[in-house]
C-alpha cells in the first residue's frame, strides 16, 4: 500500500489548482462514516461514502468505479448494474479498490487520480452546501462546497443511493 500523504497530497494540489473552497480537518484515524461524522461534528447526510466497485461487462470486460453516496445512504447496487446494463455488480475486492484508489478502505476520497477508475455521483449529495470526507488518510477529511466537489470531480450523476 502506498503512503496515504501521497493522495492526501495529490488531491490537495487538484483542489488548489481548481481554486475550491475547502479546509481540512485532522483527526483521530476513523474510516467508518458513522463514527467519523460524531467526530468531524457534520450532519452525517453531509459525509460523502466511497465505495469502489467492480461491474461486470461480461465474461472478460470488467469496470471499476467509485461509488459516491451521501452518509446516510446505502450504494444500490441494481441501479448501477441497470445503468451500465452489466451481467453483474458487487464491491470489489479490498486489495482491488486500494491498488486503484492508493488509499485504504475507509479513507477513500470521493475523486480518482487512476484512468481506470470512474467515478458516479449520487445526486442527494447536491443537497448540501457543504460536504465532507475522509481525504487519502484516516487522520484527515476534507470540508468543501458541493458546487466545487461536482465541477472538479466531473462524476457521472446517477441515481445509486438507497435510503
Amino acid at each position: 500500500m502506498s503512503d496515504p500523504n501521497i493522495v492526501h497530497s495529490q488531491l490537495r494540489a487538484l483542489l488548489d489548482k481548481e481554486g475550491a473552497v475547502y479546509r481540512v480537518l485532522e483527526h483521530d484515524a476513523e474510516g467508518r462514516t458513522e463514527f467519523i461524522t460524531r467526530i468531524r461534528g457534520n450532519r452525517i447526510e453531509q459525509a460523502i461514502k466511497s465505495m469502489v466497485v467492480q461491474v461486470r461487462m461480461n465474461k472478460k470486460e470488467n469496470l471499476y468505479y467509485l461509488a459516491n453516496v451521501p452518509g446516510d445512504c446505502r450504494v444500490d447496487f441494481d441501479a448501477i448494474k441497470a445503468h451500465f446494463n452489466a451481467l453483474g455488480i458487487g464491491m470489489a475486492q479490498r486489495e482491488k479498490a486500494e491498488a486503484l484508489t492508493g488509499c485504504v478502505i475507509g479513507s477513500i476520497p470521493p475523486f480518482s487520480f487512476n484512468d481506470r477508475l470512474g467515478v458516479l455521483a449520487d445526486p442527494l449529495i447536491r443537497v448540501n452546501e457543504e460536504v465532507v470526507f475522509n481525504a487519502g488518510s484516516l487522520k484527515k477529511s476534507i470540508f468543501m462546497t458541493v458546487e466545487d466537489y461536482f465541477r472538479i470531480a466531473d462524476p457521472q450523476v446517477v441515481k445509486i443511493a438507497l435510503r
